[in-house]
């Protein structure tokens, strides 16, 4: 087992361990450490705590500091001449009528360096506007691209559920979604439906996954053949989260559609089928996947 902390350096941004050394260091308190772009103030959001030495990525760096008043203090300036540096390098990007979008910048605590976080289409070529950025801050550039998903969790807004992006909200990682979770879920498969502002499939799909996939591995899919209280039938609609069927039942020649509870019936036929899945423009779903 091993000592640490967890230190986050953005709101919403991945959550990063260090060994806190004799420090107890609660929650909500600052610290200065030492990261691979430098030395950074960062936001403890875990308490010292033992975990097990395979959740670690050796060599475990040692908190330089509790953070000061005066640490704080800079940290502070340090974002207000982000904000300048960001207005000068979006007019020098627009000089040089070069291809980019500029997202974010973040000067290190030390200001050793700044990094200017952009979007593209493809490659740019941006060495003329390294060297100006150099001449004028008179100090480390480093100009870094980001993908879409990227540029949503930096800026943030609001989804169609009418809440802040998840990404920009909470999450320190992207989990990994598939098409395949939304058609188990029972969700349109339209890509406007099932993707977010970024363009990319909602984070959101991962959320209820695992309670999809037990209620499927429970349930009988749409095409199956059950035995039910009224007699044997076909299984026409599934409403997966109520565990409620929709079976087809014919009675001398009379066919008729009753409502059963999953615990109700009997599979003798099992079909994996969710029912009602739309068709899919594969150009698009190529689109929002890539």
């Amino acid at each position: 087992m091993t000592n640490i902390i967890g230190v986050r350096f953005k709101p919403s941004g991945k959550t990063y361990y260090f060994d806190p050394g004799e420090n107890i260091i609660e929650k909500g308190g600052f610290v200065v450490v030492e990261t691979v772009r430098g030395v950074e103030l960062g936001e403890v959001v875990l308490s010292n705590r033992q975990v097990e030495d395979s959740e670690i990525v050796a060599p475990l760096k040692t908190v330089i500091r509790i953070a000061d008043s005066k640490d704080i203090e800079q940290h502070k300036n340090n974002l207000e001449k982000s904000k300048e540096a960001f207005s000068i390098c979006a007019k020098k990007i627009e000089d040089h009528g070069i291809d980019m979008k500029l997202i974010d910048v973040e000067y290190t605590f030390d200001g050793n360096k700044i990094l200017f976080y952009f979007t593209a289409d493809g490659r740019v070529d941006f060495r003329n506007l390294v060297k100006d950025l150099a001449s004028i801050f008179k100090t480390r550039i480093e100009l870094r691209q980001v993908g879409v998903r990227d540029e949503s969790k930096i800026l943030g807004g609001l989804g169609i559920c009418g809440r802040v992006f998840c990404c920009h909200a909470h999450m320190g990682d992207f989990q990994p979604v598939s098409i395949k979770m939304a058609k188990e879920q029972g969700l349109s498969l339209n890509p406007t439906k099932i993707s977010g502002t970024c363009g990319r499939l909602m984070c959101c799909l991962k959320y209820e996954q695992e309670a999809y996939e037990d209620l499927l591995e429970r349930i009988p899919g749409v095409g199956s053949v059950v035995e039910t209280p009224q007699g044997t039938g076909t299984v026409k609609e599934i409403n997966l989260l109520r565990e409620i069927l929709k079976v087809e039942i014919e009675h001398d020649n009379v066919t008729e559609i009753l409502m059963f509870k999953a615990s109700e019936v009997k599979v003798l036929k099992n079909a994996r089928g969710f029912g009602n899945e739309e068709q899919i423009d594969h150009d698009e779903l190529k689109e929002i996947l890539d």
